[in-house]
């Protein structure tokens, strides 16, 4: 009797031990779960398709090469164009410059969506994603569990809001994504007889008629995995987030992973940055005989966050250990555009390759480094200026003057619309297309604006821009006051969002709200639900001490 009540005693304080650390059983346990469920084999080669062993015609004499690189989470102040110098001043970005510089510098550029995937949706079509029910990203089940426990564990002044019985029911992530009906701008360029080819992040769908080889692209290098380099890799350096719920499911998430046309993972070639930037470059090499378009979506900056050691030494006056890592991301993106740049002009493809670079959403606010998206106020997840406002800037030598400068907002909406006017393609006529052609404005060849309105959406935080006057909009949990959130700022004076003319013109906030009614009314249902809520302090990052004072949104998804 008295071992079984020792036994029972033993399995009890266990079972509450696993319990008050089951965050830390997860993170640790998740990984070593996915690498037998889901075994990754050693690097595989990849086997690009390979044009034309000699070009028919000169490179500028046929359709222009396209090249988008999508980077993630990158702020606006994350590259020196806009600021001389980012991180803490001492970061350099030259070979992300001169796109500019060469060509056309962007002041106004915004993404789709203050988060990943409906960005990607959208500046894959051409349409705001919530016209096809896009319009949270996806999320996996287990994730919505791991926010719980941990406001459980460490709870904060602002409650985060779970449903988890909805959550419950939320079909796997692998399922969530856009409907293999919508036409993406590699399907319109196939058509032209362009060379298609798709690498890294794509997180518009994963099943069979979502993914990339199902949307229009010939060959396509996947990212499986979260990783940049395996944690305990001799050459990476880690900063991990202590006590940030997304940084821990990104690291729960883990895998060091990638996928060729579908088939089986295996392991990347080093650090991912410098493996898709090298992929790049055999796509490029491959095809530099014929038409091609490239989509290089790289995962970085987004978190974990890693950077090679190399990098990482480059920085040794940074004394904050997180900013130093992060500028090592940096400084590998600026490299990864250099071999680019490089192997254009090595093949004569420089002067007519459009070259298209834009970041899907601001810096994020739960990595806690404070200036990334100086000056503007917010973060990703927050359609404040600092989750939408992002760099943004194409060149095309033989078309597009160098050192332009266009100053009226644009967005991603345009690019679809844009690359097939530069590849003499046309845009699907049975659909609304919201973007337009911006190469009439860019050459001056067009008077007025690209877009008198622009849209964004997620649940029941919701956004207009009308000719420089912006209303952002947001519901609150039952026990938040007041219940809705709205602020008015009228940009063309104040930027960076500082003074909320809420008050003194209500004139302007029922203009704006009858446009934002006549748009929602023309979007579809959202193809899954929401099912969280979590606060976001505007001016502080996220996991930063609450003051009474401190304005915040809650964010769905």
């Amino acid at each position: 009797m008295k071992k079984l009540f020792t036994l029972l005693l033993a399995i009890t304080i266990a079972a509450f031990i696993g319990w008050q650390n089951r965050i830390e059983l997860v993170v640790w346990g998740a990984p070593i779960a996915a690498k037998i469920l889901r075994p990754v084999g050693p690097n595989v080669p990849t086997q690009w398709q390979q044009g034309p062993a000699t070009a028919s015609v000169e490179p500028n004499q046929r359709p222009p090469n396209i090249i988008v690189i999508l980077t993630d989470d990158m702020g606006f102040n994350d590259i020196s164009l806009y600021n001389g110098g980012a991180a803490d001043g001492s970061v350099m970005t030259p070979n992300i410059d001169a796109i500019a510089q060469q060509g056309v510098r962007f002041d106004k550029g915004y993404a789709a969506n203050a988060i990943c995937a409906p960005s990607r949706a959208t500046l894959l079509t051409g349409r705001y994603s919530t016209r096809f029910g896009f319009e949270y990203t996806p999320i996996f089940k287990l994730g919505p569990r791991i926010f719980s426990w941990m406001d459980e564990l460490e709870p904060r002044s602002l409650p985060l809001i779970i449903d988890t019985d909805t959550a419950a029911t939320l079909p796997p992530v692998e399922d969530l994504g856009m409907p293999a009906s919508e036409i993406t701008i590699a399907e319109v360029l196939q058509q032209q007889d362009y060379y298609t080819a798709h690498i890294g992040k794509w997180h518009v769908g994963s099943l069979k008629g979502m993914r990339p080889e199902d949307q229009g692209f010939d060959d396509s290098l996947y990212m499986k995995g979260t990783l940049y380099l395996p944690e305990n890799h001799p050459d990476v350096v880690n900063a991990k987030i202590e006590g940030d719920a997304i940084d821990r499911m990104i690291w729960a998430a883990g895998g060091y992973a990638a996928q060729f046309n579908g088939g089986e993972p295996f392991e990347p070639q080093g650090y991912l940055t410098d493996y898709y930037t090298d992929e790049a470059v055999k796509v490029i090499e491959a095809n530099r005989n014929r038409p091609f378009f490239l989509y290089l979506a790289h995962w970085g900056l987004h978190n974990p966050i890693q950077a090679t050691r190399a990098d990482y030494d480059a920085f040794p006056l940074i004394e904050d250990h997180t900013l130093r890592v992060y500028a090592g991301m940096m400084r590998a993106l600026d490299r990864s555009i250099e071999k680019i740049t490089s192997t254009l002009e090595a093949n004569g493809l420089a002067d007519n390759t459009l070259v298209i670079f834009t970041s899907d959403n601001g810096g994020a606010g739960y990595i806690g480094l404070p200036d990334i998206n100086k000056p503007y106020r917010g973060w990703k997840l927050t359609h404040f200026e600092g989750g939408t406002h992002v760099p943004f800037m194409a060149k095309w030598p033989n078309t597009i003057p160098a050192g332009t400068q266009y100053t009226e907002a644009i967005h991603q909406i345009d690019l679809f619309s844009t690359i097939a006017a530069a590849a003499g393609a046309e845009v699907p006529t049975d659909r609304i297309i919201d973007g337009v052609n911006l190469m009439p404005y860019i050459l001056g060849e067009s008077t007025g604006v690209p877009h008198k309105t622009l849209f964004w959406r997620q649940g029941h935080q919701q956004t207009v821009l009308h000719e420089g006057w912006k209303l952002i909009r947001a519901d609150q949990p039952e026990q938040a006051e007041p219940s809705q959130k709205k602020f008015l700022f009228h940009l063309a004076a104040d930027p960076t969002e500082q003074v909320n003319l809420l008050q003194q013109r209500p004139d302007k906030v029922a203009q704006l709200e009858a446009l934002l009614a006549t748009h929602n009314a023309e979007q579809a249902a959202p193809a899954w639900p929401s099912v969280l809520q979590a606060p976001q302090l505007i001016d502080k990052t996220t996991n930063a001490d609450i003051e009474p004072d401190d304005v915040y949104l809650y964010w769905p998804n």
